[in-house]
């Protein structure tokens, strides 16, 4: 009865509906028989057959998230990126992140005990500001501290601050770290540096990249948060994959 079910509901669920219009009115009937009656027999078998085509759905997706990366490959890491990690390293993850998104922040201490704990792991940045006009601005202040060589430790001062950015906070955190606030500040307004930005909005939207953070990792695609030993998971397949 179980696989009778499941066949009955993937004709009703999965056909793609030129094949439906295909049914007739008494072949439709009979089938919505079938499931009722499996229902009435086991209820069970609806919870069953719901998370089967979850599974289903979650490997499509999965599938067309490694087909986006394929295509995207060329493109997705640039010279103009910022870098992290070991700029040669043999496994490199791609961060996408937003200097205001709290799981952002809360990756940044499990991001920097791995990168200490593996000495192979090339970071690339990406900013990726989509949490409104404070997020444009903290993203386009560090690429201007990027022309200073002052990426990382601006970062880590920048994703420190109160997530409410602006320009007087920017301004604080560089002349803390000795930067020159009126070239970092002219270097904000630069349309090369809104077109990085916009370039990494289009390769995201690529990947169907919604939210930050999100990582690729080899052929992965990981979004949300996750912690080093999850990095630690994900480094070691893809070097392994690479044989």
């Amino acid at each position: 009865m179980r696989h009778l079910f499941l066949l009955a509901l993937s004709a009703l669920l999965l056909t793609p509906i030129a094949a439906k219009a295909e049914f007739t009115a008494e072949q439709r009937a009979e089938i919505v028989k079938i499931v009722r009656d499996a229902l009435k027999q086991d209820p069970s078998i609806l919870r069953e057959a719901v998370t089967a085509l979850q599974t289903d759905e979650a490997a499509r997706e999965k599938a067309n998230a490694r087909d986006a990366l394929v295509a995207a490959r060329g493109k997705l890491v640039t010279p103009a990126d910022p870098v992290a990690g070991n700029a040669k390293g043999d496994v490199t993850i791609v961060e996408f992140f937003d200097v205001r998104c709290q799981y952002c922040r809360k990756l940044e201490p499990d991001m920097a005990r791995f990168l200490a704990a593996d000495k192979g792991v090339r970071l690339v940045y990406k900013d990726l500001p989509i949490l409104g006009p404070a997020s444009l601005l903290g993203s386009k202040a560090l690429l201007a501290a990027q022309r200073q060589n002052a990426y990382e430790k601006f970062r880590d001062a920048v994703m420190k601050l109160p997530p409410d950015i602006t320009m007087a906070s920017l301004e604080g955190a560089a002349k803390k770290l000795g930067l020159d606030w009126a070239k970092l500040a002219k270097d904000i307004e630069d349309p090369a540096i809104r077109a990085q930005l916009d370039a990494n909005l289009a390769i995201a939207h690529s990947l169907n990249i919604e939210g930050t953070p999100a990582l690729i990792v080899g052929d992965e695609v990981v979004p949300g948060f996750i912690d080093a030993e999850g990095l630690k998971k994900l480094v070691a397949e893809a070097r392994k994959a690479k044989g």
